[in-house]
C-alpha cells in the first residue's frame, strides 16, 4: 500500500507548477498575493522534501510510477538518499530566497512583480524536476523549465541585464542541445529513457566501449559542463551572476549550477555507472580540469572591482572545488571523506555561503546602490548586522576554522592524500593548489572586509551618512545563512554521523562501500 508520503514527489512538483499559474492570475487582482502564494507554497515543498528525506532513510527508495504506467514506457519519479538531498537543499534555499525579494523585488522591480514570481515558482519547479525524475529525457525537459526561467529573471533587470541573459540564453542552449544529443545517441543504441533501465542495458550487453555510448557520454558532459559553469565554458556565468536581482544571483550560485552538478552525478553513476567510470581517464580529466577552475577563478575574483562580479568569478573557483572532489570520489574509500562525501558537503557549504554573500550584497544595492568594493567604505558602521553575516560568509569562504569551508577544504585535501596514496601520485598537486587557492582567497576576501571595517567612508559614492539596515525580511535570510556556516561547520568537524551520505555512497558502491 502506498503512503501518502509517497506521493509527495510528484506533488512537489504539481503543487509549484499550478502555484505559478495562481501567481498570474492573482496577480492581477492584488500584487502582494504574489509573494504570499509563492512563500507558501515554497514552504509546503519543502515541509514535504523533509518528510521524503526522512522515508528514504528509515524505510527506503521511493518509486512513483507516474499514471501507473510502468517503466520502461512510463515516466518514473524515484527518490532515493541523493536526490531526497538535493531536494531539500534546494528548497531551503529557495525559502530563504523568496523571504528576501518581498522588500527586495518592490525596490528594485516594483513594475514587474507578477512576473517575477510566476518565473521564480517555474524556476523552483524546473529545479524539482531535475531532482526527483527518474527518467533522462524528464530531465531535460525540466532542465529547459528551469533555464528559460532563469534566462528570463536576469534579464528582468533591464539595460546590461538584456546583454547577459542573452549570453546565457545562447549557451545554455547548447549545452541543452549537447544534453540532448547524449540522450538520442543513447536510445539509438538502448531503446529506452528510464534511467535505472539504461544502466542495466549498457551493464548487461556489455556497451561500455561502444562508440555511440561514449559519444553520447561526451555529449553529456560538454552539456552539463556549460550548465554547471565548469571552467572553460564559464563565460556566461560572470555576467549573468552580476546583473541579476540579488535573489536570483543567490540562487544561480547556490543552487542552479549545484543541480547541473547533481544531473551530472546522476549521469556517470546511475546511468553509466562506476564501472564505466573505471574503464575510461574520464575522472582524472574532470580533476585536472577542476584544479585549473580553481586558481584561475580565483585570480579572475581578485582582478574585480565590482562587488557582485568577484562573487561571480569565486564561483567558477568554487564549481572547481566540487568538480575535484566528484572527481576524486572513485578514488579515495576513506570513511569519513570518501566517495562522493566531500563533493555533497561542499555543494551544501557553498549554497550556505555564496546564499549568504549575493544576499548580502544585494543589500548594499538596495540601500545605497552600492555596486563596488571601493564604494563600501565605513560601511560596517552603518549596516553593522548585514556587514557582520557577509564577514563570517567571507571568512568560511577563505576557510576559517570551525567554517563549514574549513571543513570542506580538509576533507578535499584529505581525499587528494588518500588518491595520492592509492596509486593516484600527480594527484598530490591538488594539495598545493587547494592550500595556494586559500591564499587567494583570502586575498580578495579580506579586501572587502577591510574596506567595510578600517576605512572611512568618503565621496559622494560613499554608504548613507547614519546608522540603516535593511528591512528584517531581507535581514534574517542574511543573518541565518551566516550562522548556518558556523553551525554546519561545528557539525562537521565533531563528525556527526550524516546518513544520507553514507547511503549515497553505499548507493553507488564507492567509499568504504566500494568493492575492492
Amino acid at each position: 500500500m502506498i503512503t501518502i508520503v509517497e506521493h509527495f514527489p510528484v506533488l512537489v512538483i504539481a503543487i509549484s507548477l499550478l502555484s505559478a499559474f495562481t501567481i498570474l492570475l492573482a496577480g492581477y487582482l492584488n500584487k502582494r498575493a504574489c509573494w504570499v502564494i509563492s512563500f507558501t507554497t515554497i514552504l509546503v515543498q519543502l515541509v514535504m522534501s523533509v518528510f521524503i528525506l526522512h522515508h528514504v532513510l528509515t524505510v527506503g527508495i521511493i518509486d512513483y510510477k507516474l499514471g501507473g504506467w510502468a517503466p520502461p514506457w512510463g515516466i518514473q519519479y524515484v527518490v532515493d538518499a541523493l536526490n531526497a538531498y538535493f531536494l531539500v537543499l534546494l528548497l531551503f534555499l529557495a525559502l530563504v530566497c523568496v523571504t528576501y525579494s518581498k522588500r527586495s523585488i518592490e525596490h528594485e522591480l516594483p513594475d514587474k512583480i507578477v512576473s517575477f514570481y510566476v518565473l521564480f515558482q517555474l524556476l523552483v519547479t524546473g529545479l524539482c524536476g531535475v531532482t526527483v525524475t527518474g527518467d533522462i529525457f524528464n530531465m531535460y525537459v525540466f532542465i529547459e523549465i528551469y533555464s528559460l526561467a532563469a534566462y528570463a529573471l536576469i534579464a528582468s533587470r533591464g539595460g546590461i541585464a538584456l546583454k547577459a541573459s542573452f549570453t546565457y540564453l545562447v549557451l545554455g542552449a547548447i549545452g541543452a542541445c549537447f544534453f540532448l544529443l547524449g540522450i538520442g545517441f543513447l536510445y539509438s543504441v538502448t531503446g529506452s529513457l528510464n534511467i535505472y533501465d539504461l544502466s542495466c542495458i549498457l551493464k548487461a550487453g556489455g556497451l561500455y566501449s561502444n562508440r555511440v555510448v561514449l559519444a553520447a557520454f561526451v555529449f553529456f558532459t560538454v552539456g552539463l559542463s556549460i550548465k554547471m559553469a565548469l571552467f572553460p565554458v564559464h563565460v556566461w556565468l560572470p555576467d549573468a551572476h552580476s546583473f541579476a536581482p540579488s535573489e536570483i544571483s543567490a540562487m544561480l550560485s547556490g543552487i542552479i549550477i549545484e543541480v547541473s552538478t547533481y544531473a551530472f552525478i546522476r549521469v556517470c553513476f546511475s546511468v553509466y555507472t562506476i564501472d564505466f567510470i573505471k574503464l575510461w581517464p574520464i575522472f582524472d580529466f574532470i580533476c585536472w580540469m577542476a584544479a585549473l577552475a580553481i586558481i584561475i577563478g580565483s585570480v579572475l575574483a581578485i582582478a574585480q572591482y565590482n562587488l557582485k562580479r568577484m562573487l561571480a568569478y569565486s564561483s567558477v573557483s568554487q564549481m572547481g572545488y566540487i568538480m575535484l572532489a566528484v572527481g576524486l570520489s572513485i578514488s579515495t574509500h576513506h570513511e569519513l571523506w570518501g566517495g562522493l562525501t566531500p563533493a555533497l558537503m561542499h555543494i551544501l557549504n557553498h549554497a550556505l555561503m555564496k546564499g549568504c554573500l549575493f544576499l548580502a550584497a544585494g543589500a548594499f544595492i538596495y540601500k545605497a546602490e552600492l555596486w563596488n568594493i571601493g564604494d563600501l567604505a565605513g560601511l560596517a558602521r552603518k549596516m553593522p548586522y548585514t556587514c557582520f553575516g557577509f564577514t563570517l560568509a567571507a571568512i568560511s569562504m577563505i576557510g576559517v576554522p570551525p567554517t563549514v569551508g574549513f571543513m570542506s577544504k580538509v576533507y578535499i585535501i584529505l581525499a587528494s592524500l588518500d588518491a595520492a596514496k592509492a596509486g593516484h601520485t600527480p594527484y598530490i598537486i591538488f594539495v598545493a593548489v587547494l592550500l595556494f587557492s586559500t591564499l587567494l582567497n583570502l586575498v580578495y576576501f579580506w579586501r572587502v572586509i577591510e574596506t567595510m571595517y578600517m576605512k572611512s567612508g568618503e565621496g559622494s559614492h560613499s554608504a548613507p551618512p547614519k546608522k540603516d539596515e535593511i528591512p528584517l525580511s531581507m535581514l534574517i535570510p542574511v543573518l541565518t545563512l551566516a550562522s548556518l556556516c558556523i553551525i554546519f561547520g561545528i557539525l562537521w568537524l565533531m563528525e556527526i554521523p550524516m546518513p544520507m551520505l553514507d547511503q549515497v555512497n553505499a548507493l553507488f558502491g564507492l567509499g568504504r562501500y566500494a568493492i575492492p
